[in-house]
């Protein structure tokens, strides 16, 4: 019975918008709150206000409220806040079901099922200003952003914060990175009662009592804050937007929209990865043909820096050094892979530069390396220099020269760029308009207006963009598909450094956080298990492996020396052969913090892939693999961890590869040691 009244909700809100315009005529004219279902009716919001004209909205899920009514708003600077003697002018709903094609990612196909309430609050009294909330349900989630139309008394908004809030109704867990720290989002996640969370990073984890699944973030972040998430009280959060050098967080002309708040809910964790609303309440693709990305692997002038082996600057061994990129080149021409990543090749490495790049030059090779020799040697051997755009947090410095540093990269052959923004978080450096330094976060509007700048110069020049120490992911690849990765959580290199390196559990925790926002240049395949000093890596090499299935990044480093790669050719075949584009998606099992496992179809072929990782705990899961073709026969290639593999111990390098037979109507057992993993490609057998 109650399925059958969610059904009729989703028919009900789903005729056309103009069908379903009505107008309030009094401040309490609302009492019928404005409903809104997800199209399976599961999901519902509504929205009201309270008995001081305050907009409050609040979601439901299976008949039980989750979000209790919360408040919306905004606080500004030079006005009185929009908070309070408001009424609901009118409301229309809408529905879509239509579909779209990714030109690279984890699904090549995106559904996009939504219904749509859009509600008009207008001031009752004083300066009688409007503001738009849109709604937007899905089946498995919700988001919802102010939309504020051009008005006499409100034509430059000035926010200081917004008043947007979720008031969850029940405690539990919660997976969470500190906010407004110095490491900006390099941190390893918390987990603690929801009730004992402070300020956090989005994306943001929790799991309720009753089992249900939420993940808290943002879409579609432009010209705009991002934000934080401050607990009030109880289970109550708030947004605090993140700050920026002038008085006020953001300025904005009307009319304008703001970013998405998002919540993915699901039963489980893995229905949290599976959700596409990120990426949904993006707009389409607005560069056009970005085909000159192709995703793909690389291996680079990287890894050694970080043990401390070579060096950036003009120490007496550069890691750039034209000899030592021709080796990697050799390397990667050897092995298929088709990008060499190069840093430290540049002037301004010897200079102060963190947190002060002005030294840097990005079309101006330092003496050590060749610039025109090794893109002819690296052409030659159908080899691409992938670019290094240091910044050391100057910005402002980085957009003087960003079309001669885009024009040098793509006369010298590379079709991605990293940029780097090294510097603690509410330091990077941009010029006021009076030639005045200022400091801003990696977050603030300033930074998300400056990524948009750097983003449609690198398309001018057909280069693809992998931002490091960047601002947030909220699925702008859709709409800038040449933002093909970025950093934006705790990488490798911090397993290179000393202590403490990422814990066992650090993988299994980012998939079901971090990597709800978007793809990771994490680094993996470090099969030495070794950093500074030869500490070890707390991992096994089977799960190094695995990684590249499990955290997604269009473009994938085989991070690890190719010395090292010469020691472990076994297990190495499994990073040669592993795709970075993907037709389809599944994820098997899992637990935030403890396991996952994932399953991919390569992208153009028959193949699949099976990656899984877990925690300090051995454990044993058995999963089925129906997700193959059915009638086909695939050849499993596996890459275990050994019976006595354990990341505590030198048996972390204990490795089982084997072949088996297979089918979809077959079942594996999973065996992951502590620390370890398992990665398996299935092949297609004709």
């Amino acid at each position: 019975m109650l399925r059958g009244l969610w059904a009729l909700c989703a028919l009900l809100v789903a005729v056309p918008a103009a069908a379903q315009v009505e107008q309030s005529t009094t401040a309490r004219a609302d009492a019928n709150a404005p409903t809104i279902a997800s199209p399976d009716g599961r999901i519902s919001v509504s929205v009201t206000t309270d008995g001081d004209g305050r907009p409050l909205y609040s979601v439901s899920r299976g008949g039980k409220q989750i979000i209790a009514p919360s408040a919306l708003g905004f606080l500004f600077t030079d006005a009185a806040k929009m908070q309070r003697n408001f009424r609901i002018e009118s409301k229309a709903s809408s529905s879509v079901d239509t579909s779209w094609e990714q030109p690279w990612g984890e699904w090549k196909t995106i559904r996009d099922r939504h219904n749509e309430l859009r509600v008009r609050f207008k001031e009752s009294k004083d300066l009688g200003r409007v503001m738009d909330v849109v709604f937007r349900v899905f089946d498995d989630g919700v988001g919802f952003r102010y939309e504020l139309p051009e008005q006499p008394n409100l034509k430059t908004a000035h926010i200081a914060d917004e008043m947007t809030e979720f008031a969850l109704t029940q405690d539990g867990e919660a997976w969470w990175i500190p906010g407004s720290e110095w490491n900006r989002d390099e941190y390893q996640w918390n987990r603690t009662p929801i009730s004992s969370v402070p300020l956090a990073h989005t994306p943001l984890t929790v799991k309720l009592k009753d089992g249900t699944h939420i993940a808290f973030h943002e879409a579609a972040l432009v010209d705009y804050s991002g934000t934080w998430l401050q607990r009030v009280e109880g289970t109550k959060f708030k947004t605090v937007l993140i700050p920026s050098a002038g008085g006020a967080k953001v300025v904005r002309g009307t009319p304008f929209v703001t970013p998405w708040r998002t919540m993915i809910l699901s039963d489980d964790a893995p229905g949290l990865y599976m959700s596409h609303i990120e990426l949904n309440l993006n707009e389409p693709n607005k560069l056009g043909d970005v085909s000159y990305f192709k995703p793909s692997k690389y291996v680079g002038v990287w890894w050694e820096m970080h043990l401390g082996t070579a060096g950036w600057g003009s120490t007496p061994k550069p890691g750039a050094a034209t000899a030592n990129v021709k080796r990697y080149i050799d390397f990667a021409a050897k092995h298929g892979f088709p990008g060499v990543l190069v840093e430290g090749w540049n002037v301004g490495w010897d200079t102060e530069w963190f947190a002060n790049g002005k030294g840097f030059q990005f079309d101006t090779p330092a003496p050590w390396f060749d610039a025109e020799a090794l893109a002819a040697y690296a052409k030659n051997k159908g080899v691409q220099i992938i670019g290094h755009h240091e910044t050391g947090g100057s910005p402002s410095h980085y957009e003087d020269q960003l079309e001669r540093g885009m024009a040098f990269a793509a006369a010298h052959g590379e079709s991605v760029v990293k940029t780097g923004y090294v510097t603690d978080a509410g330091q990077l450096e941009r010029v006021g308009p009076n030639g005045e330094p200022l400091r801003e976060w990696h977050d603030g509007q300033f930074s998300a207006q400056h990524h948009l700048r750097v983003l449609e110069m690198a398309h001018k020049y057909r280069i693809a963009i992998d931002a490091h120490e960047p601002i947030k992911d909220t699925g702008l690849r859709r709409t800038y598909p040449n933002w093909v990765s970025r950093e934006g959580a705790r990488g490798q290199e911090y397993n290179a450094w000393g202590e403490p390196k990422n814990a066992p559990e650090h993988e299994a925790n980012m998939v079901f956080t971090r990597m709800l926002a978007g793809p990771m240049d994490f680094t993996p395949g470090v099969l030495s298990l070794t950093g500074k000093g030869g500490t070890p890596i707390l991992s096994t090499e089977a799960k190094q492996l695995a990684l590249y299935v499990v955290l997604y990044s269009p473009v994938q480093m085989a991070a690890d020396l190719p010395e090292n790669y010469a020691k472990h050719m076994a297990a190495f075949q499994f990073i040669k052969d592993v795709p970075t584009d993907w037709e389809d998606t599944r994820v098997l099992n899992g637990e935030v913090g403890d396991y996952v496992t994932f399953a991919r179809k390569q992208r153009g072929g028959q193949d699949w892939y099976l990656g899984a990782v877990g925690d300090e705990q051995a454990r044993s899961m058995e999963v089925k693999l129906d997700f193959l073709a059915p009638g086909k026969a695939y050849e499993a290639q596996i890459y275990r961890d050994g019976d006595d593999a354990d990341y505590r111990t030198e048996k972390r390098h204990a490795i089982m590869i084997e072949k088996r037979r297979v089918t979809a109507a077959d079942a594996m057992t999973l065996r992951l040691a502590p620390g370890g993993g398992v990665a398996i490609r299935f092949k297609a057998v004709k």
